[in-house]
């Protein structure tokens, strides 16, 4: 049994490793198909983004750029976690950040008492706005998929309706740009002066200590197991007590409570107004991210990082010529050879597990029987 099991340690160790590789070989592959296909050189486009992309200030770009992606991968990773789809990350994100500048913008609190006020009433409006596909889910049996595409579309309404100047916003001096009373400077979160390379986000600090807490949470708790038991069998965990709706509703408001934290580095650290130009879509970019990562702290921050890395170095590609949909079919690429990938590896690892304890089994049944003929 022990030469069984180390085994299949080894071929499990292996496989983990061989999954992402035969992802990264074949995105490669395709990617330097299609750079081709438009007329011009892979190779110097490769080496393009490995110059760029290690230069120190595209660096503190990938780690800012990644601190929001990371939050995001792992408020879509919480909902798969449970087998939901929640679409309406998107949305829970802009209206939390959107409150969270309206509500940090009429305060004047001391820095430890503004900052995490403007955090929490984040969590709190995400977590309250995906609470509404987790109530119709629950009650009413609606599919968390409809329900928040359709909150995503709400969400964007209001926000439209509040941040006219008439009610919640104001113009700029350029009569351009909409934008929420600006936050005063006991609101901004802190920044490290990475000197010619530029600021360092410091909420990347509080992105870290979320993933420990999803990853302690989720792995390391009765109700992580719980969780995740519905999300494998809801009949199952039924069975053994669980109250499936329940975990339901609570995982959405998780999921929402997280999302609420993805504009908080670029409110925070950044632009400190939710304005017009606030960026968008970064729900969708999680739930790439989450794949990516397959749901793995670790997992989604590497995918965080090279999200970023990505984005930074394909839009130099534009600058020096070519053409700027690179970025859209490398990311596309890269999502489903990895789901491909690990799909693959996945179904070759079950095969050969079947295969090796058959084969263990039928020696040690022939083993016996040579005993019993021996008696």
């Amino acid at each position: 049994m022990k030469k069984l099991t180390s085994r299949l340690d080894k071929e499990r160790v292996i496989l983990a490793v061989g999954a992402p590789l035969l992802a990264l070989v074949a995105a490669l592959v395709v990617t330097a198909l299609v750079i081709l296909a438009t007329g011009k050189n892979p190779f110097d486009a490769f080496n393009d983004m490995l110059s760029y992309g290690s230069a120190s200030d595209s660096q503190i770009y990938i780690l800012n750029k990644g601190t929001t992606y990371y939050l995001a991968g792992v408020a879509v990773a919480i909902g798969f976690r449970m087998n939901l789809f929640n679409i309406g990350v998107d949305g829970q994100y802009r209206m939390a950040a959107f409150a969270a500048a309206v509500v940090g913008g009429a305060l004047h609190l001391p820095a430890l008492v503004q900052i995490p006020v403007i955090i929490l009433v984040a969590m709190l409006v995400g977590a309250m706005w995906a609470g509404i596909a987790g109530i119709l889910k629950t009650s009413r049996g609606v599919s968390e998929v409809i329900s928040t595409i359709m909150l995503n579309s709400i969400a964007t309404a209001i926000i439209g309706y509040l941040i006219q100047p008439e009610r919640l916003g104001q113009l700029d001096d350029a009569g351009t740009l909409v934008s929420t009373k600006p936050l005063p400077e006991s609101s901004f979160f802190f920044t490290l002066d990475m000197g010619p390379a530029g600021q360092l986000w410091g909420f990347i600090v509080v992105a870290a200590l979320a993933g420990l807490a999803y990853w302690f949470v989720l792995g390391r708790t009765r109700f992580g197991f719980d969780l995740r038991a519905v999300g494998q069998s809801e009949s199952a965990a039924a069975a053994s007590g669980v109250s499936v709706k329940k975990m339901v509703f609570t995982s959405m408001i998780l999921s929402g409570a997280m999302a609420g934290l993805i504009g908080m580095p670029t409110l925070l650290n950044e632009s400190h107004m939710y304005s017009n130009d606030f960026p968008l879509g970064i729900g969708f970019t999680g739930i790439a991210i989450a794949l990516l990562g397959r749901n793995h702290p670790i997992g989604i921050a590497l995918a965080a990082l090279l999200w970023g890395y990505l984005e930074r170095t394909t839009n130099h590609l534009e600058v020096i010529g070519y053409d700027k949909e690179i970025l859209g079919v490398i990311q596309g690429v890269i999502v489903l050879c990895v789901v491909i990938a690990y799909e693959l590896v996945r179904r070759y690892g079950l095969k050969r597990q079947q295969q090796r304890v058959g084969a263990e089994l039928a020696a040690q049944a022939a083993t016996t029987q040579k005993l019993e003929v021996a008696r």
